[in-house]
């Protein structure tokens, strides 16, 4: 560990269970790195991420954006070109492009959407889209008729969350700059849905913890309501 961060350990007590608005001063304060780093949420889940109807996919809009701008990119047929581009896709791709991705495995984009009669074409280029957690998914809102619209929403601050292998989910909430009202309401939204998602299956304690952190910060642990 790092003399820098240890000195900021210093100012977080590791037995203190923090307010979410103790636990976002501290995170900025903490936050000594020279670029405007990110704030994350870390939750620990009483799920049993072994079991296909207790995994958690789902997505939250976040009312103040994350801070950061995903690029997009847009499946869509001709008739749906100009609808995708004003809505602000980064990249507008028809069936030649899904050929090209599918021969030479070059991925521009961070984020896939497609309208629902591009899918069966897109498959081909699952084996290339798949592993990276690429291949719009009705489930976490990248496949609709109304493709400006999930464009307009994922640009606005519309995130996907799913949990790992040791049912932890991670997200992102926003930046140090941001001022702690903001941060507040978009970790409110992320709780809000990630509890939306809990699956019927799961038993006991759904939320055991929560945690909040800059890029290259320490931990603060948040008080469970």
């Amino acid at each position: 560990m790092s003399k820098r961060m240890k000195d900021l350990k210093t100012q977080v007590n590791k037995d203190t269970v923090y307010s979410v608005a103790e636990a976002i001063e501290l995170v900025k304060k903490t936050s000594t790195v020279k670029f405007d780093a990110s704030v994350e949420v870390h939750v620990k889940l009483g799920i049993d991420p072994k079991k296909t109807d207790q995994q958690i996919r789902a997505t939250v809009v976040m009312p103040n954006g994350t801070g950061k701008t995903k690029t997009v990119a847009a499946f869509v047929s001709p008739n749906d070109e100009k609808d995708a581009k004003e809505a602000g896709a980064d990249f507008v791709y028809g069936e030649e492009d899904i050929k090209k991705i599918k021969d030479t495995g070059k991925i521009e984009f961070e984020i896939a959407v497609s309208t629902p009669e591009m899918m069966p074409k897109l498959a081909v280029a699952a084996r290339v889209l798949g592993p990276k957690g690429l291949m719009p998914n009705p489930k976490t809102g990248t496949v609709d008729k109304n493709i400006k619209k999930i464009i307009e929403e994922i640009k606005k601050g519309k995130a996907a969350f799913k949990n790992d292998d040791g049912s932890n989910v991670h997200q992102v909430i926003g930046k140090v700059s941001f001022d702690a009202k903001k941060l507040e309401e978009n970790l409110v939204a992320f709780l809000e849905a990630l509890r939306k998602a809990k699956p019927q299956s799961s038993k006991g304690t759904y939320i055991k913890g929560i945690f909040l952190t800059s890029s290259m910060g320490p931990s603060v642990k948040v008080v469970v309501e």
